[in-house]
């Protein structure tokens, strides 16, 4: 389990060019734990080109991201990091517990175990439920379910509201509260308007 010490993300002159178009550049923020960052903008502008740079997937055109102080590729920010995009990421053919039972095989154990996190996102009693025989919000929660099983500071989330419904919704702004008053931070990007009074949300607007 983690202390809860304060932790810091920060970018600064980052650009990203796709198809010879410049999606953003000179891009700067700073995060520290507690706190959300929010990525705005319409389809195309950049928003999981920006997410699929800051979890390493590809490199900024130019800029630099920190962990800590130091450069990502010098710290512990991969494995302090946990990444939940468009696709759910959990494997059809195994069942619920199989798919959580992988994750922490793969990582470190986090502030919840299995079945506390399947009773977080009301999914308990489905243990041996094949994944393909679940709805796609079922699916959806799963996935996010794996955010609690394992330690990781920073939460990276495309569209994680994606599928669910109001309860849904509602379910996964109290988990991220939770996570940012623990010490964690989250980016993310989302249509849907969050709700999260106590937490500080940042945003950034990509045009």
């Amino acid at each position: 389990m983690r202390t809860k010490s304060t932790y810091s993300l920060e970018g600064t002159g980052l650009s990203c060019i796709r198809d010879d178009r410049v999606l953003f550049e000179e891009l700067a923020f700073e995060l520290v734990s507690g706190q959300i960052l929010l990525l705005e903008g319409k389809n195309g502008s950049g928003k999981t080109s920006l997410l699929r740079i800051l979890c390493g997937f590809r490199e900024p055109d130019s800029g630099q991201i920190n962990w800590c102080g130091d450069h990502v590729k010098d710290s512990q920010f991969h494995a302090q990091m946990a990444y939940v995009g468009h696709l759910d990421g959990i494997k059809k053919e195994l069942t619920v517990l199989e798919n959580l039972r992988m994750s922490v095989a793969l990582s470190n154990s986090g502030r919840y175990s299995i079945h506390e996190a399947l009773s977080k996102v009301h999914l308990q009693g489905y243990d041996d439920i094949l994944v393909q025989a679940l709805s796609a919000g079922q699916k959806r929660r799963l996935s996010l379910a794996r955010l609690l099983i394992t330690e990781n500071v920073l939460w990276i989330l495309d569209e994680p509201f994606t599928s669910l419904d109001k309860q849904g919704i509602a379910l996964i702004e109290t988990l991220m509260t939770e996570h940012c008053a623990n010490g964690g931070m989250i980016v993310l990007t989302s249509h849907h308007d969050i709700d999260l009074p106590d937490v500080d949300v940042l945003s950034i607007h990509l045009s």
